[in-house]
């Protein structure tokens, strides 16, 4: 049977989020579940495969990062459309949280699947992100252009409550990870996602690398997908700060062109690198620090994939 939609999610030491996750997918023909196991500590893809049978589950030994995740579940996938999204969400029907698991979940897909296939030009669609706590604020319905020199940008809508002010679909600049459905033909011809990253800013760089070859990115809020957020490597730790660090200087020489590179080195040299160091001083937070100082000077040894902080 032709598979139209292969689903992929990465694991990492999150098997009690994972299962929740896939509890909230409705099997059906013509999809397929991907698990990649990235380097758990024990064998989580053993217990996964015991649990949901009908899934694939690939096990890595190491921790290859999100984009390295990710490209062993693309290159073990078959559908025509795939679907990424973060282990540590729940999908969204009916524009509420409740009973999701009565609900056939390609009713879900279908409005995403009808955008990509609405224009042959758009290569991704988004669905709107809220956050599962709370009264579930909005975290993602689009993005706003990156500053030139900054490389700043902002989801549209984050923190808001979700009143339907942003129910109109629109392009957008970027993908956001958590969530994204891509058109196979637009993998092959922008190439896999950057594993050069290891994480953040794998996604930024992967939706240049698609705009390059071609392609649009759409926001479509018929779907919604609900994220816990940083479950796996939590808001304010040393790898994070390491990661986004050592990153924003990557995706600057991958995407900028000189002489504008050399000034966003500038800016993150003079500016950025010295304030972040400051305020985790002043926080007494001597690990959040090093990290930013770390990032900085494997950047410049040209140090890529996983470091330790």
């Amino acid at each position: 049977m032709e598979v139209i939609l292969s689903i992929i999610t990465v694991n990492f030491n999150g098997l009690e989020d994972t299962c929740a996750l896939i509890d909230t997918i409705h099997q059906t023909d013509g999809m397929e579940v991907i698990v990649v196991d990235n380097g758990s500590r024990t064998n989580e893809a053993t217990i996964l495969q015991q649990h949901y049978p009908w899934i694939t589950v690939i096990r890595s030994p190491e921790n290859l990062g999100f984009a390295g995740g990710n490209n062993l579940g693309i290159k073990a996938s078959h559908g025509k459309y795939l679907f990424f999204i973060n282990n540590d969400t729940l999908l969204d029907v009916s524009g509420a949280r409740c009973e999701v698991r009565e609900k056939k979940s390609e009713m879900l897909f279908q409005p995403l699947i009808d955008r990509l296939e609405s224009d042959k030009r758009i290569g991704v669609v988004c669905p709107k992100l809220r956050f599962s706590w709370n009264n579930n604020p909005i975290q993602y319905a689009g993005y706003t252009s990156l500053s030139s020199i900054t490389l700043r940008n902002e989801p549209i809508g984050f923190g808001e409550d979700d009143c339907g002010q942003y129910d109109t679909p629109h392009p957008t600049p970027y993908a956001h990870g958590a969530a994204m459905m891509v058109k196979r033909e637009a993998i092959e011809k922008a190439g896999l996602m950057p594993e050069c990253f290891f994480l953040y800013y794998e996604e930024l760089d992967w939706s240049m690398m698609i705009r390059r070859a071609g392609y649009d990115i759409w926001y479509d809020p018929a779907c919604t997908i609900f994220h816990k957020e940083s479950q796996t490597t939590g808001q304010n730790s040393p790898l994070r700060t390491y990661y986004i660090t050592r990153n924003r200087f990557l995706f600057a020489r991958r995407n900028v062109k000189a002489p504008m590179r050399y000034l966003t080195y500038c800016y993150l040299v003079l500016l950025v690198m010295p304030r972040d160091i400051l305020k985790n001083l002043f926080k007494r937070q001597t690990k959040q620090a090093k990290a930013v100082v770390k990032g900085v000077s494997d950047f410049i040894k040209g140090r890529q994939g996983q470091m330790k902080v």
